[in-house]
């Protein structure tokens, strides 16, 4: 199940999340997310789950991978649905209340609104689940049965047993297709006619999405969202046009988090061999949660000088307070959290900084501001003429594996 199939409107009203570019909580205090920059790649109710992720204290880095086609202007809905006024379907699988709710109020728009409602009431109505129950009641409908698994594959077996053949079955889609489900209706002998609600298209300014990728590869991104598969496979797609799809694969494999909204949105990026978590439910809500369990559980926690020093995607939690750190500064303490307590040259130091050179006087000016960022200077230990180290507390000197 999909975002944008089920992106229930969880957010705060009034929220002020924007379309383009990064935007930084000013977190109160240290929210779960606090210090994680988190790729929101939805398209329809971006600003919902931007709202709920900025609440928690993340930094959200949004890049539509998709732009939907507008209903108004869709040929294809149109012309659909001009088939089923001409030759009226036995059955009509509804998949998603707001692809159901469009369907109608584009009817409405084209002036063929009420003939469409009444085609639709003298058939078969099958809703996938309770939000689709409720858009169809809305209309005036009222559904002959609905699984209470939401699992359109539930849908599918109730219609091949009770035989599909020489039935004209009507299919609203939402954003993608479904073939499996059409094929099977098909070789039981069953019309098919599919409703494309909501086509995806490539976002007409590729411009974000590439900036998300470059930050995917470079480091930048702690973890990308993904709310419908056409928005997980437009971003690979464009990453293989910019010749980017092993480092993209490989991030997302490794150090960024995919997380999905659910099983139909993570194929994909399954496909491709990467692993995604995702919600029980299949909603913006629990996926934030998620986000905000899975996160902080990947960030390195250590006892240093006496304080509790938790180093997370672009800042760390020094105790209870958050500190920004730029990422030169980053790089260096992630260099030293990798073998905590022990002393780690200037030399090695040095690869560690993006674009640095050879001059090894870039690890002390990079190192002088990680200290005034961390706001305690005795966390990183100077070892006069070897390099630097952490001031792991007794008994902690474990290097990292």
């Amino acid at each position: 199940m999909d975002d944008d199939t089920h992106t229930a409107a969880a957010a705060a009203a009034g929220s002020d999340a924007t379309e383009a570019g990064t935007d930084t909580a000013a977190a109160v205090g240290a929210g779960p997310l606090a210090g994680f920059t988190v790729g929101v790649t939805a398209a329809r109710r971006a600003d919902d789950l931007i709202a709920l992720l900025r609440r928690r204290g993340a930094t959200v880095l949004h890049a539509p991978a998709l732009r939907i086609v507008p209903l108004a202007d869709d040929g294809e809905l149109l012309a659909a649905t001009r088939r089923l006024l001409a030759s009226p379907p036995d059955a009509v699988v509804a998949t998603t209340a707001i692809g159901f709710r469009g369907w109608i109020e584009a009817a409405d728009g084209w002036g063929i609104g009420e003939e469409l409602l009444g085609r639709l009431r003298a058939a078969e109505l099958l809703a996938r689940g309770p939000k689709v129950k409720g858009a169809i009641r809305a209309a005036g409908l009222v559904e002959a049965w609905s699984p209470q698994s939401e699992s359109l594959a539930e849908v599918l077996d109730r219609m091949l047993a009770a035989g599909v053949a020489g039935r004209r079955i009507a299919i609203q889609l939402h954003g993608e297709p479904l073939p499996g489900f059409v094929e099977a209706l098909r070789d039981g002998g069953a019309d098919v006619v599919v409703v494309p609600v909501y086509r995806w298209m490539p976002p007409e300014d590729p411009g974000p999405l590439d900036r998300l990728l470059d930050a995917l590869v470079g480091g930048g991104i702690d973890a990308v969202s993904f709310t419908s598969a056409p928005a997980a496979a437009s971003l690979l797609s464009r990453a293989e046009q910019r010749g980017l799809a092993e480092p993209v694969l490989a991030a997302l494999r490794g150090q960024v988090l995919p997380a999905c909204v659910g099983p139909v949105t993570a194929v994909p990026l399954q496909a491709h061999g990467i692993d995604t978590v995702q919600p029980e439910r299949f909603r913006l809500g629990p996926l934030v949660q998620l986000l905000c369990q899975e996160l902080p559980g990947r960030a390195r926690v250590l006892p240093v000088a006496g304080h509790r020093l938790e180093i997370r995607g672009h800042a760390v939690l020094v105790d209870a307070g958050l500190r920004p750190v730029p990422p030169a500064g980053m790089a260096l303490l992630r260099a030293l959290a990798r073998r905590p307590g022990w002393v780690v040259s200037r030399a090695d130091l040095l690869r560690a900084l993006p674009g640095s050179g050879r001059d090894e006087h870039a690890v002390e000016t990079a190192m002088a501001r990680l200290r005034g960022a961390l706001g305690a200077a005795n966390l990183i230990q100077t070892v006069v003429k070897r390099g630097y180290r952490l001031a792991l507390d007794a008994g902690d000197c474990t290097p990292e594996r």
